[in-house]
């Protein structure tokens, strides 16, 4: 079996974990067999002292499908 990995980055006001979430949410949407993922960056945004804005950079690996098989 060969697996494939994109990057994403996923978002959100509230957590990272959300972010996490956004990311591997989306990509679902589009991309078919997701299999598990991994957490590559952190960060955030910050306005006034106070955290505004997560986000996480998530690797998410997949089954390749090569065309006409699979």
């Amino acid at each position: 079996m060969v697996e494939r990995v994109t990057e994403v980055v996923g978002t959100h006001r509230e957590s990272f974990a959300r972010a996490v979430q956004n990311a591997v949410t989306t990509a679902s949407k589009t991309v078919r067999g997701l299999k598990w993922f991994r957490v590559a960056e952190l960060e955030g945004s910050i306005d006034d002292g106070k955290v505004t804005e997560y986000r996480a950079l998530v690797r998410i690996y997949f089954d390749y499908e090569e065309k006409g098989h699979g």
